[in-house]
């Protein structure tokens, strides 16, 4: 038997800021300390070695969260980088399931840390014969 990637793309465009320190922004939304759960489908029943993989764009601090259906990943996350970055981390502490998925971002509220999210890529093996 052998494996194959397989994997999806989600487009986020929000950013993550406190009230009073918004970046400024005109392709992003805003989405306060939380982005919506975005759904996607993973179409087989054992996805193995899964990775998530985001575009971020001036994070200035560790702690932010990546939440894969509802749990957050180990370790941090997003580290800091001014301007854009492409981090990739894997799927530990969270697992995917075959069928409906959701990932959403989430700010560390103990900051004063402003960024953005433009797409998420969220990739597995899965096995073939």
């Amino acid at each position: 038997m052998h494996s194959r990637a397989n994997y999806v793309t989600v487009y986020v465009g929000a950013q993550l800021a406190p009230a009073d320190g918004q970046l400024d922004l005109d392709w992003a939304t805003d989405a306060g300390d939380e982005t919506d759960a975005f759904e996607f489908e993973v179409p087989v029943a054992d996805p193995q070695e899964p990775l998530v993989g985001i575009q971020a764009f001036d994070v200035g601090e560790y702690g932010h969260e990546i939440l894969v259906n509802g749990e957050s990943l180990s370790g941090f996350d997003v580290p800091p980088n001014e301007g854009w970055q492409y981090w990739v981390d894997t799927v530990t502490g969270a697992s995917l399931r075959e069928g409906t998925n959701t990932v959403k971002i989430a700010r560390d509220t103990d900051s004063d840390d402003a960024f953005a999210v433009g797409t998420l890529t969220l990739q597995w093996k899965e096995s073939v014969e």
